[in-house]
């Protein structure tokens, strides 16, 4: 039998315990062994479907485990993905990759200080197939030459994005990756503005300008209460393509016709996820790292920093990307 990853899990929550699940059920390559949470007694249950175990402490699944992800809160993922670097296991970390520019910058030089990657970001959008489909369509060029992107991305509720900056830095982190994926370009400058004008700012929209000019707006709202729904369109001066979700059953009563909206991204995203996490998998088995990098983590801190800035400020703000370090060429 050909060798089996085994794989860890810090946090066991929600997303935590959805990858435990899928990890075991869906990708042959993976055995869950080390489930860890600070609710002992969660870790346990979830990690007794899989057959696992609870681990003690993140430091002690880190040692057990050949792998492992990181689906705890967001301030301790720069932390638990330097530790993995320092043990030399690969990593697929959730995003954000920090809640700061500064500490995913800390991940990014623990990287190059070690001269190999072990991270992948959980942007998983990149494995999404309407999403790599609406990439194939920028890259053939059958839209010519792309002026505008347009991005919606709205929750029912959301637990994690509860106050107006962690709106920027856990939710709409995911349009910042998908503009740079979708273009393989940089962002050069973000405005960020709400109709609310006091407390929680949501919704938002946000005006972001790449660097080879190409004009893009991101919806965020995060307790739109109908349901999940992201949607994309790439406007080009030689046509458009627009991701939308399409469920496979359309009800025509009483002349109405209707189609449900799920209210669960993982519900929606669920084919993404197993795809991510099996390619994750495949490529730490040969000692490789695909998907987004620690760097893509960087550079969407990078612009979530500017977004909160351009917030505050009410004024367009610009993105300042350093030099990319030659391990991420």
């Amino acid at each position: 039998m050909s060798k089996r990853l085994k794989v860890g899990v810090v946090g066991a929550g929600a997303m935590g315990a959805a990858h435990v699940r899928t990890l075991a059920t869906s990708v042959p390559g993976a055995e869950v062994t080390r489930v860890f949470d600070m609710d002992t007694a969660r870790a346990q249950a979830v990690a007794a479907e899989v057959g696992g175990e609870a681990a003690a402490s993140p430091e002690a699944l880190v040692a057990d485990v050949d792998a492992f992800v990181i689906a705890s809160p967001d301030f301790t993922h720069a932390d638990l993905a330097i530790a993995g670097i320092e043990a030399g296991k690969h990593v697929l970390c959730e995003k954000p990759l920090a809640v700061t520019a500064d500490d995913a910058r800390r991940v990014v030089d623990a990287e190059v200080a070690a001269g190999r990657r072990f991270v992948q970001v959980g942007f998983n959008r990149r494995f999404d197939p309407g999403f790599v489909s609406l990439k194939g369509s920028v890259a053939d060029g059958s839209l010519g030459q792309v002026k505008l992107v347009h991005g919606i991305h709205r929750n029912a509720t959301n637990a994690t994005s509860t106050d107006s900056s962690t709106l920027v830095t856990g939710s709409m982190i995911h349009e910042f990756d998908t503009f740079r994926w979708l273009l393989d370009d940089e962002i050069a400058a973000i405005r960020v503005e709400s109709p609310i004008a006091e407390g929680f700012k949501d919704p938002q929209v946000a005006t972001i300008w790449m660097a080879a000019g190409q004009m893009m707006t991101a919806e965020v709202y995060c307790n739109a209460a109908y349901g999940y729904d992201v949607r994309v369109e790439v406007v080009g001066d030689g046509g458009s393509a627009m991701l939308e979700p399409r469920p496979p059953v359309v009800r025509r009563v009483a002349g109405q016709s209707s189609t449900a909206i799920g209210s669960d991204f993982v519900e929606h995203f669920i084919e993404s996820y197993r795809l991510e996490l099996s390619a994750w998998v495949d490529a730490s088995l040969r000692g490789e790292v695909v998907g987004a990098s620690a760097w893509d983590g960087f550079a969407a801190n990078l612009v979530a920093a500017s977004g909160v800035a351009a917030l505050d400020s009410g004024a367009r703000e610009p993105v300042v990307v350093p030099e990319r370090p030659a391990l991420y060429a």
